[in-house]
């Protein structure tokens, strides 16, 4: 039996949409309806490796594990059979890099985390040869630690012979949506958004850069083919353990988490922005065809390619957000709960003069310091945890600012609103000190989930259920508008302390 669904016809077997969602602290997968509904979930956390101060390490093949435990979870929990679940989005922490034995699977080398800075002399050697203002031309990027091409070019030379074995083609080169694509259909493919975080890709020729890939020496072979983020990859193999409902089902959409959390806040008009508080924090305007070169150290990145149409953005990336609170809780043990700091912080009118520079891996955009590191400041006797935790909360707060005024700035637009989602932003006391010293509207969806169903509708679009954009626009809706309150005389004072904090945090390593 045929219906008609967006002007494609759908058998009636086909309910769902499913999302892998693999972030940098856990997998998660999502089921949603075909109106983009959140049918069931389920989330697992794995393992955090710091082999070295700085250095941030994962277990590809944990991340593999997890996140098909969390599929086969979701299947389980739904009771989904074989035939629907119509489509397949992935969307993935960025950056990431794994390489891995083309004949066998294995990774020859831990997953190099996008947080980790070990590669930051590599990128220092690159700047002095005078590779930056090519580098941020042609990719849109500036020369940091956070890429993938250093990463890459550090596996190749830590794994025995791993350059001869890259250019007889027997290693593979993915970010985590390339590594479990591959696992999962067999095709060696990422998308234009993903592709654009690596600093190899060529952001207005749409292809990998000679230039670059010559000076760090990175064979062609091992990089994965580059598509468009609503594309067919692949389909589900037969026989993955567990996965038998999905045998056959394409993997049709693809995008990097924040690209993917744009495209779900219908952000589909040049100067609409979204800010994403996951691990890092992520505030991203899309700026139509046309990249908008950053002049104050923004990145101008893809945000996706859908229709044969490839939209722009700009970006700023807090390093540290959800995981300065994740640090409250495991390392310092001053709350239990990532709730737990919520009731504290409104348990007080402020942070008592206190400020929090989540820094540990260093500064992102606009500051883009290396060796900044975490730093506490302005505390007296009578601070106590309360403020602590409303300090943890506001430090990222004023980080979104930062990035807000530069991204005005930019653009030549002023933020009318700022769509917010992610785990922090269920946070009503964050949410209003953002509007507070934004001094714009802060509007959370009523599905705070806009990754994950950012890569179930590009999925829908690449498999042909949604026609377009439009689609999409339709189902988008709020849950709540955070209005700004503070006076301006008092934003600029907490502004001001601000300012201070983060000169005491910059270059803290040598």
């Amino acid at each position: 039996m045929l219906y008609c669904y967006f002007g494609k016809a759908v058998t009636t077997m086909q309910k769902y949409l499913l999302s892998l969602d693999q972030g940098t602290t856990s997998s998660r997968a999502i089921l949603f309806d075909l109106k983009g509904e959140i049918i069931t979930s389920a989330q697992y956390e794995f393992a955090q490796h710091y082999p070295m101060p700085g250095y941030v390490e994962h277990d590809a093949n944990e991340i593999l594990s997890t996140e098909l435990d969390a599929v086969r979870t979701v299947l389980q929990k739904a009771d989904v059979k074989r035939g629907e679940v119509a489509c397949i989005g992935v969307t993935n922490q960025r950056e990431t890099t794994i390489v891995w034995e083309k004949a066998t699977g294995k990774p020859v080398h831990p997953a190099i985390v996008w947080q980790c800075r070990r590669t930051a002399p590599l990128c220092e050697q690159l700047i002095r040869e005078g590779m930056k203002d090519y580098i941020q031309k042609s990719t849109g990027l500036l020369i940091d630690a956070y890429f993938s091409a250093t990463k890459l070019r550090y596996i190749l030379d830590a794994v025995p012979n791993g350059q001869m074995l890259a250019e007889h083609g027997d290693l593979l080169f993915g970010t985590v949506d390339t590594w479990l694509i591959w696992n999962l259909c067999g095709a060696h493919v990422t998308d234009y958004s993903n592709a654009s975080r690596t600093m190899l890709y060529n952001i207005h020729t749409l292809s990998y850069d000679p230039v670059i890939m010559h000076r760090l020496n990175i064979p062609a072979c091992i990089l994965p083919e580059v598509k468009p983020s609503a594309a067919v990859y692949g389909y589900v193999k037969d026989g993955i353990e567990g996965l038998e409902a999905l045998a056959g089902v394409p993997i049709s959409g693809d995008a990097g988490d924040q690209q993917a959390a744009l495209f779900g806040q219908a952000c589909f008009e040049p100067g609409q922005a979204k800010c994403t508080y996951g691990t890092g924090g992520f505030l991203m305007m899309q700026t139509g065809e046309t990249p908008v070169a950053s002049k104050n150290r923004l990145l101008t990145t893809i945000a996706w390619g859908v229709n044969g149409k490839v939209r722009y953005a700009l970006e700023g990336s807090i390093f540290n957000a959800g995981s300065s609170i994740k640090w409250l809780r495991d390392e310092v043990g001053l709350i239990s709960s990532a709730h737990e700091i919520d009731v504290l912080a409104e348990s007080v009118p402020d942070a008592g003069g206190a400020y929090f520079v989540s820094a540990f891996t260093g500064l992102g955009a606009p500051h883009w310091d290396m060796y900044a590191r975490g730093a506490l400041v302005g505390v007296t006797r009578a601070t106590n945890r309360a403020h602590i935790a409303r300090a943890v909360l506001e430090g990222i707060v004023y980080q979104v600012g930062d990035l807000a005024r530069t991204m005005e700035f930019d653009s030549g637009r002023k933020l009318g609103e700022l769509k917010v989602d992610g785990g922090a932003s269920v946070s009503d006391v964050m949410m209003q000190f953002q509007a507070d010293m934004l001094d714009v509207p802060v509007n959370r969806p009523r599905c705070v989930e806009s990754t994950a169903l950012g890569a179930a509708y590009l999925a829908a679009i690449g498999a042909g259920l949604y026609r377009d954009e439009a689609e999409v626009m339709h189902y988008w809706e709020s849950e709540k508008i955070f209005r700004p309150q503070m006076s301006e005389v008092e934003r600029g004072r907490r502004q001001r302390g601000w300012t201070k904090a983060v000169e005491k945090a910059k270059n803290w390593e040598d």
